[in-house]
Formats: structure tokens, sequence, C-alpha cells
């Protein structure tokens, strides 16, 4: 298997390099001990603008891991799907990156 993910339509999953997988959940781990210190910061009482930086932090932390999610998914299952004939994955596609740009 490539660096990349494989797409599995049918039963919407996508199977990912162990590699991949490993940079994936790291970066998940590290966003949840960051929430999980925001929390903290408010139940001290920190100053708001230390907790909203902080939450800046997560949300680009979270946007990194979408970016590399966004694009294994359109060199494999998107690139698969129109191969196949399947031009509605477009839509889809494009519903979803409204969703990460709100």
């Amino acid at each position: 298997m490539n660096e990349h993910d494989t797409c599995c339509t049918p039963g919407r999953s996508t199977e990912r390099s162990d590699k991949i997988k490993s940079n994936l959940v790291s970066r998940l781990n590290r966003v949840e001990g960051q929430v999980r210190g925001i929390r903290g910061m408010v139940e001290k009482d920190v100053y708001c603008d230390d907790i909203l930086n902080q939450i800046a932090a997560v949300q680009s932390a979270l946007n990194a891991v979408g970016k590399i999610l966004l694009e294994g998914h359109m060199k494999s299952c998107v690139m698969e799907r129109i191969q196949q004939g399947d031009h509605e994955v477009i839509d889809e596609l494009l519903k979803t990156m409204n969703k990460l740009m709100k």
C-alpha cells in the first residue's frame, strides 16, 4: 500500500497507511490534550486572551489534520470515484470543503 489513502466506497470507510494513521492519531492526541488544557484554564479563571490564544492553536491544529485528510481523500476516493464515472463525488467534496471553511 502506498502512503495515500485507499478508498473503499461501498462501506464508506478508508484504509490508511500505518504512517498516515499514526500521524493523524498523534496530532489528534495533541489536540485532545490542548482542549483539556483549555478546560483547566477556564476552571482556574486564566486571563481571557490567554485562553483565546490556546483556542486558536487548537483550531489551527485541527485544520492541519483536516488538510491531511482532505489531500488523501482527493488523491484516492475522489479520484477513484471520478474514474468510475461517479461525478456526484464533486458535489459531496464541495459540501465538505464549505463546512471546513466556515
